[in-house]
């Protein structure tokens, strides 16, 4: 090579290198910057219409979350509704909404939604219960008309009973018929004919003019017209108020005013003054809330939330760069000759990394306009969908959250950039005579991305760990963020390893192994986005399976397993069931062999007290030196988790007192019948029973009852020695059981609170409602069962968290051979040259989609396990030095999610076989 040097003259003088003006020289670097970008997105949009299959892939997987963000922020915006909109769906045509809140005066923002009481408020006027007497308190030329809602209403279906909701308002009235919208027929007219919504139309299979019947037979309506209420799209049924008399002051009861004049101020001053909240149509703005209210409302959780928003937003963007990575890492290899003139012309790294660049710009930018458009289509075509299906409600206004759209789109530019930006950097440090020769020259991956890699690795997984012993979720998820970048970087060097391991195996399984470490770029991406996909799977599966183990063994059951507890909704105002008539339905329908009568303990109303507390007491020497609000030090803790006494039970908190004879003790405790005999010997002898045998001291149970207010110097406090007798471990609530005669000598009473049913199994939802129908002419009754200390199934999200991580494993591994086939035209050519089978660019794609999906499935089975095991051992490592003791995480493998994802490698194999052509390609040149 010759060296030229520049000839100098003897005696020549330089010319002076002119002074360019700072100001000059800074417009002339952002000119040159602003035409390098120009350019560099002049070649990147000739580029995607060049490569159309790659740009249509990359347009696809940025614009698909971009499309489902989208669409959800639309929904959202419009099922919001603003507060005009609120107030206009509840007023319908009358100018004001009155609500009695509060006996006092009372103080209300300015849309009517939040009140407060009044400092040193006293009591008004008892409320207003007419309709006179409302417009009395309105003024003259004023008009009423009342709407009570979240009525309860069982009726006769097709096939069984139905309970729906029920509202009573005079749809006759102007002022209520604004509330609904009329599909068909007429108002109700009389309290015999009722208004149904389409929901309960078809509910019920009914039509206009069809009669329908209260369950209990005791009343029959006529459908005379269906109405749709906007706030409430369910089974709804309007009544005509003479349908449903009043009872009392109603809490969800609610008055429209139509008024003369205006609702100023003043008006809703003096209706505050009456405890009335007061919801106008046009705001008057002198009512203000107090600021107490808003500050409550603003928790500390709302910085916690937003930032694991944020962190799981980020796992999301990282999890797109990663599948996106790939396709820019190929077509730079593609494009290699085009970059390599462009270093020839005079551009410099930062020019092609630029040119490099503009291609996540452009694609970005297409995915974001393409995503957003469609997803906002979707949002508006599938509004009557979402409305009926969803949030049950009527939407407002078609809008779509302009502010949040351009925060998605911003985001994907960025996705777009972000993947592009690691092919850009290989883009400037490629060799130019090799890019101009077409020839293909890998660099090997450095030693500092493996240890920044393991060091990532290494704090992750120390942060995950902080963050469980600290219980917040924003520290785990930012390890699991940094462990997740430290295997993105550890994942070149392990393809390395790996191919050169794959040298002792057939041809094709070796070519992949070496195509994936030759183009580390493209591969280690998908790679590791499979990872990313199953770790997070695989993390939360084994977190959810323990979680619900550990519930489950900490279980504490009110019943023994299918016994069944019912109590009255509500006090009795007629002829309660008799013990025969309970005992007669749930043998009809439960198979019941026993039911007992449950007597609950009541203080006596001497002195008018409000507070009462019946307990048993603990021996001196049964009770813990410590209480569990106790600021305790390290070794008080282990002192306390060391002794026996300080075994907090559930009895040290709460035992339920009730009076029994006997006869309901086997059914609520199980117990067997030489305990239950001997218990029932001990009251009938006019003793107690307790169900822990730590209260029993001498065969006596000291039993305290305070009464009045609570605190140590109101509350009169009397003990009293009883004759008792301690159960074994039994099964159910921690129970002090009185003698009838204990609790006259303790000067208490008792009263039914329902009865305890013994069923050989929990009855199922069907069981359950004949069972309250046949006791409905007594009233409602509440059923509590008890179904045992069954885990809680996950199965169904796990199985879905699964699939969700099977379908990126699939798609990763599909794009990673379809554009690791497109890359290797050559080298399969070169195979059919020398006479390989149409087989074996089948059994190729193969072997390389069994490389992706393999080894990402691989690597984040056990990266999730290994982050499971961190989490849940750092909590039991903070419950083993807390006190009270809590029950540690057991470590549960979810193995049918697991072997799903064992699974989803062959099926990506198996897919990639399918759809690759046999034949290989004779070309006569190729490029």
């Amino acid at each position: 090579m010759t060296i030229r040097r520049t000839l100098r003259i003897p005696g020549w003088v330089d010319a002076p290198t002119p002074q360019v003006p700072a100001g000059s020289a800074g417009r002339r670097r952002m000119a040159e910057l602003t035409g390098s970008w120009r350019a560099a997105l002049r070649i990147a949009r000739r580029e995607s219409r060049r490569a159309r299959r790659r740009t249509a892939l990359v347009l696809a997987m940025i614009a698909l979350p971009v499309l489902v963000l989208a669409f959800l922020v639309a929904s959202y915006d419009m099922a919001e509704l603003t507060p005009q909109e609120r107030v206009d769906r509840r007023l319908g045509v009358a100018d004001a909404e009155l609500r009695w809140m509060a006996e006092t005066p009372i103080g209300q923002d300015e849309w009517g939604e939040t009140w407060y009481p009044l400092e040193d408020a006293h009591p008004v006027s008892a409320r207003v219960t007419t309709a006179a007497e409302l417009t009395t308190l309105l003024g003259p030329g004023s008009h009423a008309t009342e709407v009570r809602t979240a009525l309860p209403l069982r009726v006769r279906g097709p096939g069984r009973d139905e309970n729906v909701r029920a509202r009573a308002l005079d749809l006759t009235d102007p002022l209520a018929r604004g509330l609904v919208r009329f599909r068909a027929g007429r108002a109700p007219r009389q309290p015999g004919e009722i208004a149904v919504s389409p929901a309960a139309l078809r509910r019920l299979h009914l039509r206009l003019g069809d009669a329908l019947s209260t369950a209990d037979g005791t009343r029959a309506y006529t459908v005379v017209g269906v109405v749709e209420f906007p706030d409430d799209l369910g089974p709804v049924v309007a009544l005509h108020p003479g349908a449903a008399p009043r009872t009392g002051p109603e809490p969800d009861s609610t008055w429209l005013v139509d008024v003369p004049g205006p609702v100023d101020a003043a008006l809703v001053s003096r209706l505050n003054q009456r405890g009335v909240v007061v919801t106008s149509r046009h705001p008057t703005g002198a009512a203000t809330a107090s600021p107490r209210v808003w500050l409550g409302s603003l928790g500390l959780a709302s910085a916690e939330q937003l930032s694991t928003s944020v962190l799981i937003a980020g796992l999301g963007l990282l999890e797109v760069v990663l599948l996106v990575g790939p396709a820019f890492a190929v077509g730079v290899r593609r494009r290699r000759r085009d970059l390599a003139l462009v270093a020839v012309a005079g551009g410099d790294a930062a020019q092609l990394r630029r040119v490099v660049l503009a291609d996540g710009v452009v694609l970005g930018l297409l995915g974001a306009v393409a995503g957003l458009l469609i997803g906002v289509a979707a949002a508006f075509a599938g509004r009557p969908l979402l409305e009926q299906y969803v949030f049950g409600a009527r939407f407002g206004g078609y809008r779509c959250w302009p502010a949040a759209l351009l925060l998605l789109g911003g985001v994907a530019v960025l996705a777009g950039v972000l993947a592009a930006l690691a092919p850009a950097w290989t883009a400037a440090r490629q060799d130019v005579l090799a890019g101009l020769d077409g020839r293909s020259a890998p660099t090997p991956p450095r030693a500092r991305w493996l240890v920044l890699g393991l060091a990532l690795v290494g704090g992750g997984a120390s942060m995950a760990a902080f963050g469980a012993t600290q219980v917040s979720s924003a520290v785990i998820l930012t390890g699991l963020i940094l462990g997740e970048l430290g295997l993105v970087c550890c994942t070149p060097t392990l393809v390395g390893a790996l191919a050169r391991l794959g040298r002792m195996l057939p041809p094709a399984p070796r070519i992949a192994l070496r195509d994936a470490s030759r183009n580390r770029a493209a591969a280690a991406p998908a790679i590791c986005a499979v990872m990313a996909a199953v770790a997070s799977s695989v993390a939360l599966g084994v977190y959810l399976a323990s979680d619900g183990a550990r519930d489950a063994r900490s279980y504490q059951p009110m019943l023994p397993t299918g016994h069944v507890q019912v109590s009255p909704n509500e006090p009795a105002q007629g002829p309660q069931p008799t013990l025969t008539q309970v005992g007669t339905a749930a043998r009809e329908q439960l198979g019941a062999s026993a039911v007992a009568p449950v007597q609950v303990v009541l203080c006596t109303p001497e002195g008018s007290a409000d507070y009462c507390l019946i307990a048993p007491e603990l021996p001196a020497e049964q009770v813990c030196p410590w209480q569990p609000g106790d600021g305790l030090s390290t070794a008080q803790r282990q002192q306390a988790r060391a002794d026996p006494r300080c075994l907090l039970r559930s009895t040290d908190y709460y035992l339920m007192p009730l009076v029994d004879d006997g006869s309901a003790l086997p059914i609520l405790t199980g117990a067997d019948p030489e305990t239950t005999a001997a218990a029932t010997a001990a009251l009938r002898a006019g003793g107690v029973v307790v169900t822990d045998p730590r209260y029993l001291h001498d065969g006596r149970v000291t039993v305290r009852v305070e009464r009045g207010d609570p605190g140590p110097d109101t509350a009169t406090r009397t003990t009293t020695e009883l004759p008792g007798y301690a159960l074994p471990p039994t099964i159910g609530q921690p129970r002090l059981l009185l003698s009838s005669t204990a609790a006259r000598r303790l000067g208490l009473t008792w009263a039914s609170a329902g009865w305890v049913v013994a069923a050989p199994k929990p009855p199922d939802a069907d069981q359950q409602e004949r069972f309250t129908a046949a006791l409905q002419p007594f009233g409602t009754f509440s059923l509590i069962v008890e179904h045992g200390a069954a885990p809680q199934d996950n199965s169904p999200l796990l199985l879905v968290l699964a699939a969700a991580a099977g379908l990126i494993t699939v798609g990763a591994a599909g794009i990673a051979t379809a554009l690791a086939a497109a890359e290797g035209r050559a080298e399969l050519a070169t195979l059919a040259a020398v006479g390989a089978a149409p087989a074996v660019r089948r059994l190729l794609a193969i072997c390389q989609a069994g490389v992706i999906a393999g080894l990402g499935s691989v690597l984040g089975i056990v990266a999730g396990l290994g982050t499971a095991a961190i989490v849940l051992f750092s909590v039991n490592r903070q419950h083993a030095t807390s006190w009270p003791m809590r029950e540690p995480y057991p470590f549960l493998v979810p193995w049918p999610a697991l072997g799903v994802l064992v699974l989803v490698p062959l099926v990506a194999m198996l897919g990639a076989g399918l759809f690759t052509r046999a034949r290989l390609p004779i070309e006569r040149r190729l490029d």
